[in-house]
């Protein structure tokens, strides 16, 4: 992960203070006179658009590269995440695991621009009564856990993401099975009889097609923060995005993508390989299929590069790691957290002592 503050710096026009983004007034607002504005967006920006993935792959655009700022890069030696901050920052601590073991790193090349932001609607004050509220209801945390001001270690962060479009046809060919059940009469030990209904199956050749557009097929960039978290607090509604602005990513950090584009067309294309295979399968008449082969095209693909707003907590508790993400746009929330051993063994004891209760209640019954 490679993060960075806010490429460029917003003065108040009122008093010349740095001033953030809010997103509560969903505009630029200083924090020390309280003057907003809405974003500006750049008139060179244009609208959010999607680049051709294949002439890109092919040759990339130098005009799409870089930050277009002087940026220093650090590599975290222990969760291997790249920073890029203002070269006037010091004294950084890696903002995904905390630690102080942050080493110099130059690319090779410079990275490509987001082409949009979806820009924070949840603020800072919100999201922290939220992960109050979920630390409490931990029952199985540790009561020393709970006790400390994690939230103090709550920020906003903007995550990169790729989106991929693609137009498919897909054609498919399986055997299709379809049940039907026979009778027969059954003789028990006992010299009794019964009737035994035994199910069959009748294997026919079946085929189709599928025509299926892939609108934003999303794949995560980042290497700071817990993937499978991420997936549970998506998804992150891409019909809302904006063209880039460094307005929206004054006062949060940002992280800087790990999972290149040939990487991400890749997973996404694997990604919407499985997925039009379900619907294949969903299209297989009878009660059941076997031997599915499906041979699809891919047309017009395109994609986009963006920013997502995460609020992001992390923490170390007896040497071990542990994030919360909140979804800065709709609040949705995962996150993990250490569990007592002895609140455990509480409840297997509790258990045991109530299965012992019903069979000894049985048992006089």
């Amino acid at each position: 992960m490679a993060e960075f503050k806010a490429l460029e710096k917003h003065s108040c026009a009122a008093c010349g203070a740095h001033a953030e983004w809010n997103a509560a007034k969903q505009a630029v607002l200083c924090p020390y006179c309280g003057t907003e504005a809405p974003a500006e967006l750049n008139s060179d920006t244009g609208l959010v658009r999607e680049i051709d993935l294949v002439e890109t792959l092919r040759n990339m655009p130098e005009h799409l590269r870089g930050w277009k700022v002087e940026k220093r890069s650090v590599r975290c030696q222990s969760c291997r995440a790249i920073g890029v901050f203002d070269p006037a920052r010091v004294g950084q601590n890696c903002q995904f695991c905390g630690s102080p073991k942050l080493v110099d790193y130059d690319e090779i090349k410079a990275p490509l621009r987001p082409q949009s932001v979806l820009p924070f609607q949840w603020e800072e004050s919100k999201v922290r009564e939220t992960v109050r509220r979920w630390f409490k209801s931990k029952w199985l945390a540790p009561g020393s856990f709970k006790k400390r001001a994690l939230v103090d270690t709550l920020r906003g962060i903007y995550l990169p993401y790729w989106t991929f479009d693609a137009q498919t046809h897909s054609s498919w060919t399986a055997q299709a099975g379809h049940y039907y059940y026979t009778t027969r009469q059954v003789r028990n030990s006992d010299g009794s009889t019964r009737t035994e209904r035994t199910r069959h199956t009748r294997w026919v050749p079946a085929s189709g097609k599928l025509d299926h557009f892939f609108d934003d097929e999303p794949v995560p960039g980042t290497q700071g923060v817990d993937v499978d978290l991420l997936r549970r607090v998506e998804p992150f509604p891409t019909n809302d995005l904006v063209p880039y602005d460094t307005a929206y990513l004054s006062g949060f950090m940002v992280e800087h993508y790990q999972v290149v584009l040939f990487d991400a067309a890749k997973r996404a294309r694997e990604s919407m390989d499985g997925k039009l295979h379900s619907m294949c399968a969903s299209a297989i008449p009878g009660d059941t299929y076997r031997g599915l082969q499906v041979q699809s095209d891919y047309q017009g693909e395109t994609f986009k590069h963006i920013l997502v707003p995460v609020w992001l907590m992390g923490y170390d508790y007896h040497g071990k790691t542990y994030q919360l993400l909140v979804n800065g746009y709709t609040g949705r929330m995962a996150g993990r957290y250490p569990k007592s051993p002895w609140k455990i063994a509480g409840l297997i004891l509790l258990g045991l002592i109530i299965a012992a209760a019903v069979a000894i209640l049985a048992s006089r019954s």
